[in-house]
């Protein structure tokens, strides 16, 4: 039985600020359990502890002296659908309102990957793979072959890291590698712990991992060029023969219309008259006008300009000349809200911004939209389309990273694809394919009803996934 030890800083059902959440909380129940003992490691942050604490069993405690850093931690365990978690609790870094964005983020994620590794020694417990999960945990490889690896248990280990997005890189004063994590000076100088004259997490885990991954096929080849490689598209580059893009699927169970707790359940087979009454429901509860018939186009996300809201808010105007509603959840930088707001009141009855994030209404909204926008500059995976192709609301991409591997356009004449999608990162092409999607839905709705069997029948899963990532255990062991 080969153990695999999930490290992140978040996940569902716990905790969640993005995508990351749900890879870590879809993955681990998609590996064979007849060949891997699955555990995931996460902080005991304040949102899990105030709803968790008296369900957590008491394991251990640990002492994590590194550099300045001397605190205390108390080890629980959690079983959850036959995976064990593992939370680590200090007050003193985890007990915040907030997940991230703090002055002493590199203090915390010191302590974390720090304490991950403490915690292996105290309860005896070594896995053969890590799988650490962005740049909160992209230090622990490192640790373990350069600090720790005294310890053959802690040597031993192979590491697997994967990027979720490359832009989030955690940079910090190179007195973080000394002070917080307890490095020697020399890996500073021989370059290895060295970006420019800083601590690059991100950087440290691309190279110390036995094997890299990210989230899709595209966005490996997009991040090894310097118009997506975030300034590490060199290392990345270095690193390509132990790069390996695998897309993202989804907990088909959570995300399931049949089941879920939408306004009215339906699936593949009755999926016209299901997909009418949650939108009829969905606009009564938005404040939109009661038009069935009215294309009704959302978008569920972070309101920033890697997901290309710049062009949505552009281009709103021109769309409300002709039959569309728009909806919008999400929450961001304030001149995206601000400008939702404007139009929220200038088109009362069919616009609604909804600013902040509700994931019951997400999922309604997934099953009552017919087109989903997720015009990205640039996305590692995405997780928002593969929801919306679940409940028969058809996506509207970008060209780029996991939006080109797992959307594929219309095809009139063979009748294949999943979706609409766009190139050039520019208006004129994105109100051009948004003007095609508009046509189909009312000029031709035969083949909009076959883009939304396509995409209902489309594999989501995390199970082709799954395999995929075991072979790179396999493979990491074999190493």
């Amino acid at each position: 039985m080969i153990k695999v030890l999930f490290v992140s800083f978040e996940s569902l059902p716990f905790v969640k600020t993005g995508g990351l959440a749900d890879v870590v909380y879809a993955l681990p129940r998609a590996i064979d359990k007849s060949k891997y003992e699955v555990k995931v490691v996460l902080p005991l942050l304040k949102t899990i502890k105030d709803k968790y604490y008296n369900e957590l069993e008491y394991q251990d405690h640990i002492y994590v002296n590194s550099g300045y850093i001397n605190e205390e931690a108390n080890i629980y365990s959690y079983y959850l659908d036959d995976i064990e978690y593992v939370f680590i609790e200090n007050d003193t870094y985890f007990y915040r309102d907030s997940v991230y964005g703090y002055q002493d983020d590199a203090s915390r994620f010191a302590f974390y990957n720090v304490a991950v590794i403490e915690m292996m020694i105290k309860t005896g417990y070594y896995p053969d793979v890590c799988h650490e999960h962005d740049y909160h945990t992209a230090v622990l490889p490192a640790l373990c072959k350069l600090r720790f690896n005294a310890i053959e248990n802690v040597r031993r280990i192979k590491h697997i890291f994967t990027i979720h997005n490359l832009a989030y890189q955690g940079i910090y004063n190179k007195k973080v590698l000394f002070d917080l994590l307890g490095f020697d000076y020399r890996y500073f100088e021989d370059g290895s712990l060295r970006f420019n004259d800083d601590a690059n997490f991100m950087k440290i885990g691309i190279v110390f991992a036995d094997i890299v991954t990210t989230v899709s096929r595209t966005y490996a080849k997009e991040i090894q060029t310097p118009e997506f490689g975030e300034n590490l598209d060199v290392v990345l580059k270095y690193r390509q023969n132990d790069l390996y893009g695998i897309v993202n699927g989804i907990d088909t169970k959570t995300f399931d219309p049949s089941t879920d707790e939408i306004y009215k359940n339906y699936n593949l087979r009755n999926y016209k008259k299901g997909k009418l009454e949650n939108k009829r429901s969905l606009q009564y509860e938005l404040g939109l006008e009661d038009r069935p018939d009215t294309l009704l186009v959302g978008m569920i996300s972070r309101l920033t300009w890697q997901k290309g809201v710049d062009l949505l808010v552009n281009s709103i105007d021109h769309w409300l000349q002709s039959d569309v509603q728009v909806a919008i959840l999400g929450t961001g930088e304030s001149k995206y809200e601000y400008a939702l707001r404007i139009m929220e009141e200038r088109y009362k009855g069919r616009v609604v911004y909804y600013c902040g994030y509700n994931e019951a209404l997400a999922h309604r909204m997934y099953a009552g939209l017919d087109l989903l926008l997720m015009p990205s500059l640039f996305e590692p995976c995405g997780i928002s389309q593969l929801i919306a192709m679940r409940y028969g609301t058809l996506p509207l991409v970008r060209e780029t990273g996991g939006l080109k591997d797992t959307v594929e356009p219309l095809n009139e004449y063979t009748k294949e694809g999943r979706g609409f999608s766009f190139g050039p990162f520019d208006h004129f092409a994105f109100n051009h394919v948004f003007e095609y999607a508009y046509d189909q839905y009312y000029n031709h709705r035969d083949n909009w009803n076959t883009l939304v069997r396509n995409a209902m029948k489309y594999d989501v899963s995390f199970d082709k996934s799954a395999k995929e990532y075991e072979s790179l255990y396999y493979k990491v062991l074999e190493s």
